[in-house]
């Protein structure tokens, strides 16, 4: 009686562990899967260089670019993002002859590309960095 009864919690054990592992692989896949949302084809994107955690709002960590893209606290943007020391309409990325061009919108605090303010419009190269808010982005462009 006590072997059948021992045999069977033996069994239930090693059927928790294996539910358990399981468990673990389907989380790690699913977040996996979820670092690279971008499709290949995109040429141009804005990846967040901050952790995610220590803001306290919601943002993405990538938005891929149009031929215009504009970026602010509005809903009327097309990366909209909570940020208070945002303006309602902070900046726009605009390509032209293959080329993006960052505008900042005379925002409140200022745009900053590699820590320099924006004051006009300026050509993006690949690898470089945009400041606004609390919030800085990496510009990737794989043309």
């Amino acid at each position: 009686m006590f072997n059948i009864i021992s045999l069977i919690f033996k069994y239930i054990f090693i059927f928790i562990i294996y539910v358990f592992i399981l468990s673990i692989i389907r989380l790690i896949y699913l977040d996996i899967k979820g670092i690279y949302p971008i499709a290949v084809n995109n040429s141009a994107y804005l990846k967040l260089i901050n952790r995610k955690d220590t803001l306290p709002f919601k943002v993405k960590e990538y938005y891929s670019l149009s031929d215009e893209v504009t970026l602010g606290r509005a809903n009327n943007n097309q990366i909209v993002i909570k940020d208070p020391y945002i303006s309602k309409k902070h900046f726009r990325i605009v390509k032209d002859e293959g080329k993006y061009y960052l505008e900042d919108f005379n925002s409140a605090n200022g745009t900053y590309l590699n820590g320099d303010k924006v004051m006009d419009v300026v050509c993006l190269k690949n690898g470089d960095r945009i400041s606004v808010g609390q919030v800085e982005f990496l510009f990737v462009n794989k043309e």
